[in-house]
């Protein structure tokens, strides 16, 4: 895997953890005040999902080049076949 790809894959790893993450923990405020919508959560702690989401980002991107870098699975032989 080169590592332009690599970046790619991490990238595209990561979004998809945090979008998995940002309903979390979040609940709507009893009494919201007037012009806020009432499902905006009341503290959504964005710093520390973004940070749990890069440390489960990395874990599965390292898992992930493994798994393509050692030749378990090619995508190459998979478009031979």
């Amino acid at each position: 895997m080169s590592w332009p790809s690599a970046i790619v894959t991490f990238v595209i790893i990561w979004w998809c953890v945090f979008f998995m993450a940002l309903p979390w923990g979040n609940r709507a405020p009893d009494n919201p005040e007037i012009g806020h919508a009432d499902s905006a959560p009341v503290k959504p702690r964005l710093w520390l999902k973004a940070g749990i989401t890069t440390a489960v980002a990395v874990v599965l991107w390292a898992i992930a080049y493994y798994i393509i870098d050692s030749g378990l699975w090619s995508f190459r032989e998979m478009v031979r076949t």
